[in-house]
């Protein structure tokens, strides 16, 4: 699952990165052809994105840093950050939100550590019970 993830960063990185580079090239072009106050504000548009990817790409490059210091994970019974936790009612990788994840006949959700059924996991045991809209799921196994 964490190469799972892995691959959903990296996928969110390679879009900005497309993203930044056609800024790029709409600000070489809105400077070869525009003139007067059309030419600034479509310049400061321009501008005002690339900064909002920029600030998108250290978001990401935090998540990306978070992420590999879950690479070599180890079960200590108690669930945490890093953690795979088998319940009756659905699995969950507590690193990320992310997509799901299909491993062999289970659907893994890669959840955050602060989501709500995040926040109801952490530093749970097995055979401990959380409530989540009602429903009560029994913890069956971490690892």
């Amino acid at each position: 699952m964490f190469f799972h993830c892995e691959n959903y960063l990296q996928k969110r990185k390679d879009l900005l990165e497309q993203r930044k580079n056609e800024l790029q090239l709409a600000l070489t072009s809105e400077t070869k052809s525009s003139a007067g106050d059309k030419h600034e504000t479509g310049r400061a548009m321009i501008q005002i994105e690339r900064e909002k990817l920029g600030n998108q790409l250290l978001v990401l490059e935090k998540e990306f840093q978070k992420l590999r210091s879950l690479k070599n994970h180890y079960d200590t019974g108690i669930v945490g950050l890093g953690s795979v936790v088998r319940t009756d009612n659905g699995n969950y990788y507590i690193a990320l939100a992310a997509e799901s994840c299909d491993i062999e006949i289970y659907t893994y959700y890669c959840i955050s550590p602060i989501s709500p059924i995040g926040k109801l996991l952490l530093g749970k045991k097995v055979k401990e019970h959380i409530k989540f809209n009602t429903k009560i799921s029994t913890i069956t196994e971490i690892l």
